[in-house]
């Protein structure tokens, strides 16, 4: 429960220091943990040495804990940079699945040996994706695999700084950067003043807003990028070749489950198709099980394409994911390329 609440003050309202004051018997065993944090994250990034590839590295990443829209953005970079004659590979952590070692992901992967995201990724982008905790050693992996490979996409990898790159973007979702602070007192892992290292700072809204994420400050050097999730049409989530819109819904008992970042955002796009349904959020990268889907009984249930790479065995009924789509405007597509041959050139 203390868990739960404390997330909710980290996207609530900035935390000012009137604010922590009132809060302090509540916050008061954070406040050791918070100051080491600092210290242990501000020492790792002194003493880590990068390590380059052979080839042009592009992190996509985000200073507060939990989803942004990396993995979209990831996904629609990698097919921008093929449709511009590149070979993309993709690299990640591979979050919530079991050991830490390199893997390769394929379509038929599970998620459980290798990460949602990933095997998302892989059946999404038909790239090579590799995971690991040491994204070095996965990267190194994928480029001894797969000899064509010119391009290396990490996605969630703003941290890791034992791998080299040549581009870095952040994003940012519509709960920016919450109330300021750092973890645990707040969702960032890292400063906001780490901003001005980036070459680009992403917001993801529903919808193609101009304007900054809340309590982000743009220092001199990166450009801003909105980027705007599309939904695609909703497929079967045992037959993906059959689709269907929103008016299949629209009439019928239905059932939302989300186990992204923010589920509000999935709850948010439902409604906004005019579909009527029951929420059911869910963890980030939870791992579901029958018990946990039992809700739904003979009713239509609705999730996400991140969702779905894990619920496939476990639905009996009729079920539904809706696949998303990263607008991005061209002029990161062409940032983001010139940073690249600017690697290659050197």
């Amino acid at each position: 429960m203390f868990a739960r609440w404390l997330q909710r003050q980290w996207f609530q309202r900035r935390l000012t220091p009137a604010l922590l004051f009132l809060r302090l018997p509540l916050l008061l065993p954070l406040l050791p943990l918070h100051a080491l944090f600092v210290l242990v994250s501000g020492w790792q990034r002194r003493r880590v040495r990068p390590q380059r590839l052979p080839v042009p590295v592009l992190v996509v990443g985000n200073l507060t804990v939990g989803g942004a829209g990396k993995t979209p953005l990831t996904l629609s970079l990698a097919q921008a940079l093929q449709a511009r004659g590149w070979r993309p590979g993709i690299v990640s952590r591979g979050y919530g699945r079991g050991g830490d070692g390199v893997v390769a992901v394929t379509a038929t992967s599970s998620a459980a040996e290798v990460g949602d995201e990933p095997l998302l990724l892989a059946r999404r982008s038909g790239v090579p994706v590799y995971v690991g905790r040491d994204r070095v050693a996965a990267a190194r992996a994928l480029l001894a695999t797969e000899l064509q490979v010119d391009v290396i996409l990490c996605d969630d990898g703003l941290q890791h700084l034992r791998l080299g790159r040549d581009v870095e973007l952040a994003v940012f979702d519509g709960r920016g950067a919450g109330n300021g602070w750092r973890l645990p007192l707040g969702p960032l892992r890292e400063p906001l003043s780490r901003l001005a290292t980036v070459d680009a700072v992403i917001g993801n809204f529903s919808s193609a807003a101009t304007a900054l994420p809340p309590g982000v400050e743009l220092p001199a050097g990166p450009a801003y990028f909105p980027m705007c999730l599309q939904p695609g049409a909703f497929a079967r989530l045992d037959r993906p070749s059959l689709t269907v819109d929103a008016g299949y819904f629209r009439g019928r008992r239905v059932h939302a489950l989300a186990g992204i970042g923010d589920p509000g955002r999935f709850f948010a796009t439902l409604q906004g198709l005019g579909i009527d349904f029951v929420a059911h959020p869910f963890p980030d990268h939870h791992a579901y099980t029958v018990a946990d889907l039992s809700f739904a009984g003979d009713d239509i249930l609705l999730m996400t394409e991140k969702d779905a790479v894990k619920c496939s065995a476990l639905v009996p009924g009729e079920a539904w994911y809706l696949p998303v789509e990263a607008e991005l405007p061209p002029a990161l597509i062409e940032l983001v390329e010139e940073k690249l041959r600017g690697r290659q050139a050197a």
